[in-house]
C-alpha cells in the first residue's frame, strides 16, 4: 500500500460527505430565501433588537475559542484543543440560529449613508466580497473537519483543518467587524 493512501476502513463514505454538503446547501438556501424572498415578520423592529449584539459576542467568543484551540494543538494538548474547538463550534452554531432568527424578524440591515467613502467600501468589501462567500464555504468545511476528528481520521482532519481554521477564523472576526461597522454607520 502506498504511503499516502488511506486504508479502506478509514475512508469517509461518500454518502456522509454528500449528507454534510446537502445540509450545508440547505442551510445556505434557507439563508438565501430569508435574504431575498422572505418579508421580515417584525417590520416595526420591536422584537429582539439585541440579537445583532448577541451575534457579535458569539462571533467574538468563537474567535477566542478558535485561537485557543490553535494554541492548544500546537502545544500537543489534544483534550484542551478538542474542548476549545467544541466551544468554537457551539458558539458558531448558536450564532447561526440567532442570525436566522434575527433575519427572519428584521430582514437585512439597511445602512442610512451614501454608498461612498472609505467606511462604506470597507464594509461592502468585507461583507460582500469576502465574508458571505467564505461563510458559505466554511459551513461544510467545519462539519467535515469535525466529522474527521470525531471518527478518528486525524490525518484527514489535520489536512482539512489547515484550510478550515483560517476561513472559520476570518468569518468570525469579520462578523464582529461587520457588526461594529453597522453599529457605527447607522
Amino acid at each position: 500500500m502506498p504511503v499516502h493512501s488511506t486504508p479502506a476502513n478509514l475512508r469517509t463514505p461518500p454518502g456522509v460527505i454528500l449528507g454534510i454538503l446537502g445540509l450545508s446547501a440547505a442551510a445556505s438556501a434557507l439563508i438565501c430565501w430569508l435574504v431575498y424572498f422572505h418579508a421580515p415578520t417584525d417590520v416595526a423592529g420591536t422584537e429582539l433588537r439585541w440579537l445583532p449584539l448577541v451575534n457579535a459576542v458569539l462571533n467574538a467568543l468563537a474567535t477566542i475559542a478558535l485561537v485557543t484551540g490553535l494554541r492548544e494543538i500546537r502545544e500537543c494538548r489534544i483534550l484542551h484543543h478538542r474542548a476549545s474547538m467544541f466551544f468554537a463550534f457551539l458558539f458558531s452554531s448558536i450564532f447561526l440560529v440567532t442570525y436566522l432568527v434575527n433575519f427572519t424578524l428584521h430582514g437585512e440591515t439597511h445602512l442610512h449613508i451614501a454608498h461612498t467613502g472609505a467606511l462604506w467600501y470597507s464594509y461592502a468589501f468585507v461583507l460582500f466580497a469576502t465574508h458571505i462567500p467564505l461563510a458559505i464555504i466554511a459551513l461544510p468545511m467545519i462539519l467535515i473537519t469535525f466529522f474527521f476528528s470525531l471518527t478518528g481520521r486525524f490525518p484527514a482532519h489535520k489536512r482539512l483543518a489547515r484550510w478550515t481554521f483560517p476561513i472559520w477564523l476570518y468569518v468570525s472576526v469579520s462578523g464582529v467587524y461587520i457588526y461594529f461597522l453597522q453599529a457605527v454607520i447607522r
